[in-house]
C-alpha cells in the first residue's frame, strides 16, 4: 500500500523498532544508571538522550541510501567533534557523548551480516566496560580544588603540616596532598591546589 508513491509500511519498520529499543535500553543503562548515578549532572541527561536518539534515527534513515564505510565514519566524526559554544564540555562528558554517539551509530548502521546477538553483545561490552571503569575511577581518582589562601606564612616548607591542617579545617575534607602555585606577596595570597578523595 502506497501514498503518493511512498510505501506506508515495510519490513524495515520492524528492524527499526527492535534496534531502537535495543539502543534505548543501553542508552538508559549508560546515561541514567552509570553516568548520572555518579555525576548527578541533570543538564547532560537531556543532551545525551536526545543525541543518542536523533543520531540513531538519522543513521537508520541514511542507511537506506547504502552509505559506504567512509561516509559512515565521516558522519560519526562530525558528531564526535561537536562543541557547545556556550560552555566548554569536560573530558568525561565528551567521552560519554562519544560513547552515546558510538552506540547509536553502531545500532543503526549494523546490517544483515550482524545478528541481534552480536549487536547486544557489543552494547553489553561497552556498558560493562563503562561500569567497571567508573567503579575503578571512583576508588582511585583524586579530586582537585584550587584555593586562594591568605595565611602566607604557612606556605613555608617547615609549616606544611600546619598548612594542611588549616586547609582541612576550612574546607572540611581530608587532603591527600597539595601543591602551592602562584604566590602574590603584594596581596599576601597564594594559589594552592588541594587533592582529596570524594
Amino acid at each position: 500500500m502506497e501514498l503518493l508513491g511512498i510505501p506506508l509500511f515495510d519490513d524495515d519498520f520492524y528492524k527499526m523498532v527492535i534496534r531502537f529499543l535495543i539502543n534505548l535500553f543501553f542508552l538508559t543503562g549508560i546515561v541514567k544508571f552509570i553516568y548520572y548515578k555518579r555525576s548527578q549532572k541533570k543538564e547532560y541527561l537531556f543532551t545525551f538522550y536526545l543525541i543518542g536518539i536523533v543520531v540513531f534515527f538519522l543513521c537508520f534513515t541514511l542507511k537506506k541510501y547504502e552509505l559506504d564505510l567512509g561516509m559512515a565514519l565521516g558522519l560519526f566524526a562530525i558528531f564526535g567533534i561537536l562543541r557547545y559554544r556556550t560552555m566548554p564540555i569536560e573530558v568525561k562528558e565528551m567521552t560519554y557523548l562519544f560513547v552515546v554517539i558510538g552506540i547509536a551509530v553502531m545500532n543503526a548502521l549494523s546490517n544483515k551480516k550482524m545478528s541481534y546477538a552480536e549487536i547486544i553483545t557489543a552494547n553489553s561490552i561497552i556498558l560493562i566496560a563503562l561500569y567497571v571503569l567508573e567503579l575503578y575511577w571512583e576508588k582511585t581518582a583524586l579530586l582537585s580544588k584550587e584555593v586562594l589562601y591568605e595565611t602566607i606564612e604557612n606556605i613555608r616548607p617547615e609549616n606544611h603540616a600546619r598548612l594542611k591542617k588549616d586547609l582541612e579545617e576550612r574546607l572540611g575534607i581530608e587532603i591527600i596532598r597539595f601543591e602551592i602555585g602562584n604566590v602574590n606577596f603584594l596581596r599576601d595570597v597564594a594559589k594552592i591546589i588541594v587533592y582529596y578523595k570524594n
